[in-house]
């Protein structure tokens, strides 16, 4: 299909070029690859410093030093072997997807949980279990993937793909209205979760600094405690395009939707009682920027065209937040018929933290299908 990605965060990039060079790659010639793979020396100590891996500050102490040489010798061999650039995104991305497996870390909802045996200064013995060695973990990376490659037969096209790395924020306002058929998307849930943390091995191995990391976690749509309002921001960009209008129709849209307005007041009510004070201003920047987002959407998408979208309910102070039903409502004021709100089986129990106060509540996993008339 001819189709439009956006995605800001580095691994979703790679993970997306990948799929692409995976399909004009021939399978002989990577099993080729994987043989020097397995015949590389993984414990060269001359191994220069521009190949180590770059750290930041949240990284730090994650390799072991075998698995830090490893790396290291791995990168040389993808930068100095190989001309073709599919070879090398595929390595690429074979390098990024076991980081976790070779690594002291394990990601854990909100942010990376730490093996006792990693040397940091630590307050829990969390064991993560097995941490494999590097080259063990590449060929089983490599060989799963030769396994893909041996079952996919691409078949001839004349689709276009374009990947747009930034924030849906602002891609979505550039696009041309009607001109989508179908949009799947899962956003960031209203959890908390920072994604710049749990993956900040692989978003420091894309090439991301401290910095960098600090000025991505302002701009993924707001989920997390310390994402300060965007509400300048949009409304810049509106007045760039003068569409002040457009911005101050939606903006009175969210101002008035009751249950998010009882949502807020309930928690503004017990803030002292919740666990971070900045809750209550974290559920309001995600369903402002929410809101945003599903007319940007509206917009772009062709009559009769479907949005699906996954999301999640959330509980706060056992304060049931309904996503699902106050996203749909954006959805209707955005000219969008809900045609239905899937709900997993399986729901999501709220957090240990929560339970004990409020006992155990399940709250919605939904799938959300809109349609535009």
């Amino acid at each position: 299909f001819n189709a439009i990605g956006i995605e800001l965060l580095a691994p979703g990039i790679l993970a997306t070029k990948a799929r692409i060079s995976a399909q004009y790659f021939d399978f002989n010639a990577f099993k080729n690859v994987i043989k020097h793979v397995e015949s590389l020396d993984y414990e060269d100590k001359n191994v220069h410093k521009q190949y180590f891996f770059k750290h930041v500050a949240i990284t730090q102490c994650a390799f072991s030093d075998e698995t830090e040489t490893a790396i290291a010798c791995f990168n040389r061999f993808m930068a100095t072997s190989f001309s073709d650039r599919n070879v090398q995104i595929l390595l690429t991305f074979a390098l990024n997807a076991i980081l976790e497996d070779v690594s002291f870390t394990r990601k854990d909802g909100q942010y990376l949980r730490w093996d006792h045996r990693s040397g940091r200064s630590l307050k829990s013995s969390f064991d993560k279990g097995i941490i494999f060695k590097f080259k063990e973990r590449m060929l089983i990376q490599l060989n799963m993937m030769l396994d893909d490659l041996s079952q996919y037969k691409a078949p001839p096209t004349t689709s276009n793909l374009s990947l747009i790395n930034g924030s849906c924020l602002d891609e979505l306002m550039k696009m041309n209205a009607n001109s989508v058929d179908l949009v799947i998307t899962s956003p960031p849930y209203c959890n908390r979760y920072d994604y710049t943390r749990t993956y900040a091995l692989e978003l420091a191995f894309n090439g991301a600094d401290n910095q960098m990391i600090k000025n991505l976690r302002q701009k993924l749509l707001s989920a997390t405690v310390e994402n300060k309002s965007k509400y300048q921001e949009i409304r810049y960009s509106y007045l760039c395009i003068n569409k002040l209008n457009d911005f101050e129709r939606i903006t009175e849209l969210y101002d008035s939707q009751e249950a998010l307005n009882e949502v807020v007041n309930n928690l503004n009510y017990q803030k002292n009682r919740l666990n971070n004070k900045n809750i209550p201003q974290m559920v309001q920047n995600y369903f402002f920027e929410m809101n945003f987002v599903i007319h940007e959407l509206s917009r772009v998408l062709k009559p009769n065209g479907k949005i699906v979208m996954v999301n999640d309910n959330v509980q706060y102070g056992g304060e049931e937040v309904p996503v699902d039903l106050i996203l749909s409502d954006f959805a209707k004021s955005a000219s969008l018929n809900t045609d239905v709100i899937w709900v997993l089986e399986k729901g999501k129990g709220n957090s240990s933290q929560q339970m004990g106060e409020h006992g155990r509540q399940e709250m919605r996993k939904c799938i959300y299908v809109w349609s535009k008339a």
